[in-house]
């Protein structure tokens, strides 16, 4: 009876902070309840579930993040109005859009297990310095990814690294530099790699699904690329090429990345199940009668079968044609790469949401190396991911321009819809001084009312206005806050 009234008592915990309003809120203050939370493995276990969860919540959210502001997205009839705005870029700190209040109810999450792991183990015999530091490991991870999207939406941000437990903790930190959070997401992944998991459950589910360590080498390596730091991003990702546990799909299993997922090119994945309830927000944005989001005119160019040479991942794998120029997203739907047979029951809402796959870390060093002039290695990575596709291998002239534009599309015909175009075009607008970003706001207007591009595609040379604003309650409720000043009226 006692064990089950206080598994009730986590569950409750829980709840009230997925509910809450404030993005620190924080548990129960000290008193009986936290006295009570506190006290073995099983606890800290249970917060650092809830993290997961939280995050895989969000797949509905890191798709629009990924792809909303990008090229290969079209908003249909039913598109809320918010995400509109963002889409053609009529934003303004009003926009609840702009909340980042889920990212800081995971990093408050994480920050609870990083604190109180080590004082369980004074109370818990049975916890082990393994498991504590590999539970650690996964919270430092969780954390890490969290402030990555936040920097790449936000630019500056709050960096939290203490949990709100009490009444007295500060809810009102100032913001810091995209430099000042990514070197301390660095140093955290660094030291906690050691103590990640290696592929040692015994699901599936559990080994592709929580943050192993070359879930580890990809964030790096993706930290490192968007810092334009090549030498690092070759570091982290041979050692996934050297770990031996991921490798490409076949090209002919292709869609299996999708369905059923957790494949063998899987590195991390947030985990769905919907025959467990747990239902994916994906389904619901590309299927057939929402009319929320369908693939852009480009996207139909890039996939539809005029382009003969897109068999693999093309019409009928990415999208799907259900009528005359009538085209959905079909990689969350489709049961088989068919364009025809949909996911069905609770099938429907079993999709994974796909953070890293070998695919993504090979073009990741493509990019690198071909940044640093070793043009070759990078063509060799580039026609190899050409090949399983069943694609004929390219010539590139070898300068770093045309590599970047190759690569680019490369990532837009293996990534789409998978929530990396965004970053992408920042990555390119924002490398060498800003030396392509006309290219990226080429993209950005082309979302946007035909008498509005002129004046746009000028303020749009700030980079600034590449970013979120911070939303206005934030900078009602926490006088420490500046705005983007790109959006200071």
């Amino acid at each position: 009876m006692k064990l089950k009234v206080k598994y009730s008592v986590i569950l409750f915990i829980l709840l009230m902070q997925i509910s809450c309003n404030n993005w620190l809120e924080s548990l129960p203050p000290n008193g009986l309840i936290r006295e009570e939370f506190w006290q073995s493995k099983e606890d800290v276990e249970a917060v650092l579930m809830a993290a997961y969860e939280l995050f895989a919540s969000m797949d509905r959210t890191l798709f629009l993040q990924g792809e909303l502001r990008g090229d290969l997205l079209f908003g249909g009839s039913n598109q809320p109005s918010r995400e509109r705005s963002i889409a053609e870029n009529n934003i303004y700190p009003d926009n609840n859009y702009c909340d980042w209040t889920p990212y800081y109810k995971i990093i408050n999450h994480c920050n609870e297990v990083i604190k109180n792991a080590p004082l369980v183990q004074g109370i818990d015999n049975t916890f082990t310095d393994f498991r504590k530091q590999s539970l650690m490991a996964e919270a430092y991870f969780i954390r890490s990814l969290a402030y990555f999207y936040l920097v790449r939406i936000y630019n500056e941000v709050p960096l939290v690294l203490e949990p709100s437990e009490t009444d007295n903790s500060d809810f009102y930190i100032p913001k810091s530099t995209e430099s000042e959070v990514l070197n301390k997401v660095v140093i955290d992944l660094k030291q906690y790699r050691e103590f990640a998991p290696s592929g040692g459950f015994s699901t599936i589910i559990e080994n592709k699904g929580r943050a192993s360590k070359p879930a580890f080498d990809a964030l790096l390596a993706d930290i490192a690329l968007w810092r334009f730091e090549y030498d690092e991003v070759l570091e982290h990702v041979e050692k996934i090429e050297n770990s031996g546990e991921i490798e490409l799909m076949k090209g002919g299993e292709w869609f299996q990345i999708f369905n059923p997922g957790n494949s063998i090119e899987g590195i991390f994945e947030f985990q769905f199940d919907g025959n467990l309830n747990q239902r994916n927000g994906t389904f619901g944005l590309t299927q057939r009668f929402s009319n929320l989001y369908f693939p852009s005119q480009k996207a139909t160019e890039m996939f539809g079968k005029e382009n003969a040479n897109e068999l693999v991942r093309g019409e009928n794998a990415s999208i799907a044609k259900i009528g005359e120029d009538d085209f959905i997203i079909w990689k969350y739907v489709g049961q088989f790469p068919d364009g025809q047979s949909f996911r069905s029951g609770n099938d429907q809402y079993s999709c994974n949401w796909i953070v890293y796959r070998y695919a993504d870390v090979l073009l990741m060093k493509a990019e690198a190396l071909s940044q640093t002039g070793r043009y070759a290695e990078a063509l060799a990575i580039l026609n190899k991911t050409r090949e399983r596709a069943n694609l004929q291998p390219k010539n590139i002239v070898f300068n770093a321009a045309a590599f970047e534009d190759a690569i680019m599309e490369e990532r837009a015909l293996e990534f789409a819809y998978e929530g990396k175009r965004w970053f992408d075009l920042l990555r390119l607008g924002r490398r060498n001084n800003f030396s392509r970003k006309n290219k990226l706001i080429e993209v950005i207007i082309s979302n946007v009312p035909s008498n509005q591009k002129r004046i746009l595609a000028v303020k749009l040379t700030n980079p600034l206005g590449w970013y979120l604003p911070i939303y206005e309650s934030e900078i009602e409720r926490n006088k420490n806050l500046n705005q983007n000043q790109y959006y200071e009226f």
